[in-house]
């Protein structure tokens, strides 16, 4: 079975994307770090044991990777939205052949004394039009959850719409028990976050 990992919020600039996810937080985010291998950096922010919040942005002048980045972040454009719900395992390898086909292949991360695997699909865009999760597998025994500032954000609701939405809820019926998480139809694929802050309830 796959656990609920941590949430990508997706901006196009990491400082100002920051600045305004703090404002409609109420909380502030902590520092990140640059992922080398695909040429990007966040901010975190914890949402309690085990899962955390991140803020997720092309570092500008960083060497773009050999294939396109993880979360679809080349063609991502707009306003700082949630995009990727990301779940971890305890053997990609295995998760991966449970997953649909697209979901990726398995690339050995690290940052600092992070370690992790994670399946990046080639053309950067999961399963579903982006609504399947992103599978991990931390190696290490450190996990960023542990080192977050607790500051009372929850994430209470992750609702995924999809034009597909039977074909989406039947792969993911047998993979992810949370009932956190909604499946519902509609024309255009999107992911809505729902937060208990100190601002009170957020949408992203």
């Amino acid at each position: 079975m796959l656990t609920l990992d941590h949430i990508a919020i997706s901006t196009e600039a990491l400082e100002t994307g920051a600045i305004d996810l703090e404002d409609k937080l109420g909380v502030p985010l902590s520092k990140g770090g640059q992922h080398a291998a695909m040429g990007t950096w966040n901010r975190l922010l914890s949402l309690g044991p085990g899962e955390y919040l991140e803020l997720i942005a092309i570092e500008p002048g960083a060497p773009a990777p050999p294939q396109q980045r993880w979360f679809d972040l080349d063609n991502f454009a707009g306003v700082t939205r949630s995009t990727t719900w990301i779940c971890r395992c305890d053997d990609l390898d295995a998760a991966l052949a449970a997953a649909p086909e697209g979901a990726g292949v398995a690339w050995d991360l690290a940052r600092a004394d992070l370690r992790w695997r994670m399946a990046i699909p080639q053309n950067g865009l999961l399963p579903f039009s982006g609504l399947f999760p992103a599978l991990i597998e931390w190696t290490a025994p450190a996990h960023p959850a542990d080192r977050l500032e607790d500051r009372g954000v929850r994430l209470t609701g992750l609702r995924l719409v999809s034009p597909q939405a039977e074909a989406l809820a039947a792969a993911l019926a047998p993979l992810v028990r949370d009932d956190r998480i909604e499946v519902l139809h509609g024309e255009t694929p999107r992911m809505e976050a729902i937060l208990s802050t100190p601002n009170g309830e957020i949408r992203l």
